[in-house]
C-alpha cells in the first residue's frame, strides 16, 4: 500500500489542503506533508486518524491471488506449446459432452 499517496487522493477527492486535514485531525501539517511525499510511514493508528478526518477508515481486506494454489498453473507452464495445444483440444471435447448431458436433462 502506497500510504502516501493514499492519503493525497483522499484528502483531495474531500477538498481539504493539507493545513485543513492537520486542524481536523490534530497532527502537524509538516508531518502530513512527509507522509504525503513518502518521506515517512505513518503508524497504522496515526493514518487511520488522517483517513478519519477525511471522513473514511482503514479496511484490511485479502489480497487478490492469495490462497490459490498454483500448482496446476505452474504445471501447465512446463507443458510445451504443442502439449498445451493438444490439452486444450481434449478439454474442448470434455466441455462439449458436459454441456450437451446438460443440454438434454433440460429438455
Amino acid at each position: 500500500m502506497n500510504t502516501g499517496a493514499t492519503l493525497r487522493h483522499t484528502r483531495r477527492r474531500r477538498g481539504l489542503s493539507q493545513r485543513a486535514l492537520a486542524a481536523r485531525a490534530g497532527v502537524a501539517q509538516p508531518a502530513i506533508a512527509r507522509i504525503e511525499s513518502g518521506a515517512v510511514d505513518p503508524q497504522v493508528q496515526t493514518l487511520e486518524r488522517l483517513l478519519r478526518a477525511c471522513g473514511e477508515t482503514l479496511v484490511a481486506e485479502p489480497r487478490l491471488g492469495d490462497g490459490v494454489d498454483r500448482t496446476v498453473i505452474r504445471s501447465l507452464l512446463e507443458l510445451t506449446p504443442g502439449e498445451r495445444a493438444r490439452l486444450a483440444v481434449q478439454e474442448a471435447g470434455h466441455l462439449d459432452r458436459a454441456l450437451a448431458v446438460a443440454q438434454k436433462r433440460r429438455r
